[in-house]
């Protein structure tokens, strides 16, 4: 009788295993009515106008990415002020009103840095659960930050590569943090391909659970490359894999999102229940009147991806974004989706503001006077 009970035991355990294994792999067809689904979720109509502008017009704001700890709201932004771009911080109650804190990443006073002159950084590991907690989660003890680097001067200049930095203190207090002391991918890798053998951009590292790659960690990252004429190759985004957050390789010889011309880049990536979603921004595309908008895609597997093919998230419509509207950063909080994005306007005056799902009313936050040389725009 014992062993009978014993072996039933033993069967039912099984069965379970067998059941939750099935659950937990199974995937979501994605298909129209999924994007459609979707695309009501995170939609945001409403825009509240800017939130955060610089103080003059001696340099520019852009890349905003939001995290939540002990309350409070906290941004890291990118300032870039004609020398290159460093990171810094800022600290919100309400995901409208933010105060600047300090720098976090700075450029090198050690003129052999490989990253002297740009350090372009961007949260990872992040909670990406859709109106989750959004908090900065650690591993190994540390926060960690993936950014891209160089050491020419100017914007976006020179070739550009993928690095990582880290902290052991709380990333709500400005200080810098440390670098690795090489770059975890560059266009001169022995793996690259023909996609991202001229230069790098945006990366955006979240943890792999379910190690869909095999692998611990995903970072998205947008490069551009063309094996015929690297100086007018397309930005295209693709994938790279590590399981201790130091050493990286690409996943597979593709980008994941592709649109052949112009810029498919900044992916930014969240679980909403059973399905991913990647917001990017689109530049310059063929047969698109838009300069530069905000879309999405979505996922099943973290691998393959479906592209969005109706109406932008975001795109230019109002004084302060009429060049540019792009650069995701969305959350959701309290029943209301924040897209945070970079806004440029014609006088390329460059600022972060941010569109809702409700209506909150109007920033009262404005740039300054633009430049004598644009004020006639």
């Amino acid at each position: 009788m014992k062993n009978s009970i014993k072996y039933l035991i033993i069967a039912i355990t099984v069965v379970l295993i067998s059941s939750c294994a099935t659950t937990k792999y199974k995937k979501r067809e994605i298909n129209e009515t999924v994007m459609q689904e979707i695309y009501k979720e995170i939609k945001t109509p409403y825009k509240y106008g800017l939130v955060m502008v610089p103080t003059d017009n001696s340099y520019k704001m852009d890349c905003p990415s939001v995290f939540r700890k002990d309350g409070k709201w906290y941004m890291t932004y990118l300032i870039y002020d004609g020398r290159g771009y460093e990171t810094w911080l800022a600290e919100s109650d309400d995901l409208l009103h933010w105060k600047h804190l300090g720098k976090v990443m700075s450029f090198s006073e050690n003129e052999k840095h490989w990253d002297v002159n740009q350090k372009a950084g961007y949260i990872s590991l992040q909670d990406p659960t859709w109106g989750g907690s959004y908090e900065w989660e650690k591993y190994d003890d540390k926060y960690w930050m993936s950014y891209f680097g160089g050491d020419s001067k100017g914007y976006e200049a020179g070739v550009l590569s993928i690095g990582m930095a880290y902290t052991t203190a709380s990333p709500t207090k400005p200080h810098e943090f440390k670098r690795l002391e090489n770059p975890v991918l560059t266009p001169k890798d022995k793996d690259v391909s023909w996609w991202d053998n001229s230069t790098m951009y945006k990366n955006s590292v979240i943890r792999d659970k379910e190690k869909l790659t095999g692998h611990n960690f995903i970072m998205y990252y947008n490069a551009r490359g063309d094996s015929i004429n690297p100086a007018k190759g397309a930005e295209r985004i693709g994938m790279a894999v590590s399981d201790d957050m130091k050493t990286w390789k690409r996943f597979g010889k593709n980008p994941v999102l592709n649109n052949h011309r112009g810029i498919t880049g900044d992916a930014f990536i969240q679980r909403i229940n059973d399905t991913w979603v990647m917001f990017y921004f689109g530049a310059f595309w063929t047969g698109w009147d838009q300069g530069a908008f905000n879309r999405f895609a979505v996922s099943n597997d973290l691998i393959n991806w479906t592209d969005w093919k109706g109406d932008n998230l975001i795109e230019s419509s109002e004084p302060y974004d009429d060049m540019f509207a792009h650069k995701s950063f969305v959350v959701k909080h309290d029943g209301v989706v924040y897209h945070f994005y970079c806004a440029v306007n014609k006088a390329e005056q460059r600022g972060i503001a941010v569109a809702t799902s409700k209506d909150l009313g109007k920033s009262e936050t404005s740039f300054v006077a633009p430049p004598e040389k644009n004020k006639k725009q």
